[in-house]
């Protein structure tokens, strides 16, 4: 099957890993062990919601900032683009996070999706939708990123699910992902297979 399309998640796959999501739920009031940030905020009451959605932000913007390119992130962006493949990014953060981080690095997609575009990753709308945007089928694309979500979304969607291992201890979820690579680059490796 020829790949025609890909999509990446951003923080920990296009960017070196910053979130510390511990810090962010303990600043919120959440256990560490609590569900997921965002699931966690949905059942929030509205007054709490937008106390957790100030600290979120403010996360958010510090990581803009501070957002490193993970090696091999921009040639490997630049392949892609030269070799004709649709390249998205979906994130768990916002659309203005995502351009704002993309901006600072000088990279280009050529469809970006965010947590208000509809239901979040591990749900599989995000890489459903940049399916269709691309005019590809979802087995004929990628989905790279370095969390279970982007796998689990990607696998529900009838994709590809390429996990990113970017810290030295594999996670036990990663026997679940069609492909894991050490680097950015080896998606290219993956293309000519």
């Amino acid at each position: 099957m020829k790949i025609k399309a890909v999509i990446f998640d951003m923080d920990g796959t296009i960017t070196k890993p910053y979130f510390d999501f511990n810090l962010i739920r303990k600043e919120i009031g959440l256990d560490e062990n609590s569900e997921p940030l965002l699931e966690a905020m949905e059942k929030m009451s509205p007054s709490e919601r937008v106390k957790a959605e100030e600290i979120l932000h403010y996360h958010e913007q510090k990581a803009i900032d501070a957002s490193e390119l993970n090696d091999f992130a921009a040639e490997t962006l630049s392949t892609l683009r030269s070799d004709g493949i649709p390249i998205g990014i979906l994130t768990r953060n916002t659309k203005a996070n995502a351009y704002a981080v993309l901006s600072k690095h000088g990279l280009q997609f050529d469809a970006v999706l965010g947590r208000e575009d509809g239901p979040v990753k591990p749900d599989a709308f995000g890489v459903i939708e940049l399916c269709k945007n691309f005019n590809v089928e979802p087995n004929e694309t990628l989905v790279v990123g370095d969390f279970l979500f982007d796998v689990l979304s990607a696998i529900d969607a009838g994709a590809i699910s390429v996990l990113l291992l970017n810290n030295k201890k594999e996670p036990e979820f990663a026997k679940i992902a069609h492909y894991r690579i050490d680097n950015i680059s080896q998606v290219l490796d993956i293309i000519k297979k």
